[in-house]
Order: structure tokens, then sequence, then C-alpha cells
């Protein structure tokens, strides 16, 4: 501990030299905040429901469900569900089409209007009218990461 003397005259000399600068500054005060109201102000107020829309139906009763033709053959399963952003309503579904397991499998947008529901042994039971063959050769679509949103796929993908 022989450093001991000259640490502590280091710390007052730099305690010195700190409240000198200390009183040398003028502390601005920051001009007072209005208080936030309590209610939003903005013109889309959050609705608060006491009750939920009669025939309303959650989004697994529709996502990753199978989808058939009117022959009640299997045409796809829906790989999404898309929301406009505007008014929040459904406004298309993408159908994955072929492939084993999800390889090969081709997408495809559909409008929300064209696929009906049903119950069938207690599940909802989608149905669209068209073919597979159909749906396997309209234009396909493909998941883009970047953006998060489905874009038309090249014309030469599958």
């Amino acid at each position: 501990m022989k450093n001991t003397p000259v640490v502590i005259a280091t710390l007052g000399l730099m305690l010195t030299a700190g409240l000198a600068v200390a009183q040398q500054s003028t502390v601005t005060p920051l001009p007072p905040v209005a208080p936030r109201p309590l209610v939003a102000t903005t013109p889309a107020m959050t609705e608060i429901m006491s009750a939920i829309p009669a025939g309303s139906l959650t989004i697994t009763t529709w996502y990753k469900q199978n989808v058939y033709d009117m022959a009640n053959a299997k045409v796809g399963d829906i790989s999404d569900v898309l929301v406009s952003p505007v008014d929040g309503k459904i406004t298309a579904v993408v159908i994955g089409v072929g492939g084993f397991l999800g390889m090969d499998q081709k997408n495809v947008g559909v409008s929300f209007n064209s696929i009906k529901q049903g119950v069938m042994d207690g599940k909802a039971y989608l149905t669209i009218n068209t073919t597979k063959d159909a749906l396997s050769a309209a234009r396909g679509l493909k998941y883009d990461s970047n953006s998060s949103m489905w874009i038309m796929a090249d014309l030469t993908a599958k």
C-alpha cells in the first residue's frame, strides 16, 4: 500500500477539477411537458367488443386445411390466408397444390369468396368450384421473406 497517498491525492485533484467544471457550467431546465390525455385522440379508436359477431370463424378453421373440388377430390390445402391492410377483411387464400409432404408444391392464390365452407364429420370442410388440374396450370406464387409478401412466381418456376 505504498501508493495509497498518491491514489488519494489523484482522486482529490480529480474531485476538485470536477467541482470547478460543475460550478462553471449552467444547467438549462427542460421546458415543461404537457400531460398526455387519458383517452386516445387519433381517429382510429380501438373497438372493444362485448360480443363476437355471429358466425365468426377462427383462422384455424381455414389455415392448413384441405380443400376439395366439387367431386370431393382433394385439390390442395390452405397455405396462407391474406388479410386486407385497409379494412382487415380476408381477401384471398393461398392454396398449395401438388407435391408430396410440401416438396414440389405449387402455391396458387384464389379469391376468398371462391372457397365455400361446410362441415363434415364435425370438422370444417372446404370446397372450391375448380379442379386440381386447373389450379396446377395457374400461375404460381412464391413467398418473398424480404417483403413478407406473396409475389407472382417466375413463369419458368414450377
